[in-house]
């Protein structure tokens, strides 16, 4: 964890709105994200980020670092939240990744050309549903958050190895769901 995010955790634990909302600017866009990913529903990740927020200020006083960063205790907030909201509802979750898979167009494109990405997207969306929790947010961080392997491995709690391990597996994992689904027959 960086000194400065210690030092704002600290100061919020204190009760200093400022530090709230300096660790709220840092790391909404992240949860909020990670809320988007798995509901596939803009103002539902909206509502279960804030409400991630609303636990965090309620909450940390009771935060410990244990060498993790604040944003691995937010990721299981907004898990927990994410399985209450399904659980709620009582239907399966649904993940669209369409607009953080697909490529954007490149103002010269060709709409077959456009077409074939978005089916891509919505074919690795459906894959992912077939990978563990784990393998998810290992492709995530890595792929959509951009992350190393060092700020993963602090993120879950796990070895550089381990999460190179888990990412193979799940990009494995992605490759036989694909294969076994044919789409790459259809054409594309």
């Amino acid at each position: 964890m960086p000194d400065d995010e210690g030092r704002l955790i600290q100061l919020a634990q204190g009760g200093s709105a400022a530090a709230c909302a300096a660790l709220y600017d840092r790391h909404y866009d992240a949860v909020y994200r990670y809320c988007y990913f798995r509901l596939g529903d803009e103002g539902a990740a909206q509502d279960l980020a804030g409400e991630v927020f609303v636990r965090m200020v309620a909450r940390l006083d009771r935060f410990q670092a244990r060498g993790r960063p604040l944003l691995a205790w937010l990721y299981t907030v907004a898990r927990n939240l994410v399985a209450d909201h399904y659980r709620q509802r009582k239907r399966a979750a649904q993940v669209s990744l369409e607009g953080t898979l697909a490529l954007q167009p490149d103002g010269g494109g060709d709409l077959g050309q456009e077409v074939d990405r978005t089916l891509m997207a919505q074919h690795v969306a459906s894959a992912l549903r077939h990978l563990t929790e784990e393998q998810r947010q290992v492709i995530v961080c890595k792929f959509v958050e951009d992350l190393d392997n060092a700020e993963i491995a602090r993120l879950m709690g796990k070895s550089e190895g381990a999460i190179k391990a888990l990412q193979h597996r799940a990009l494995g994992a992605l490759r036989r769901t694909l294969l076994k689904e044919r789409w790459y027959e259809r054409g594309v």
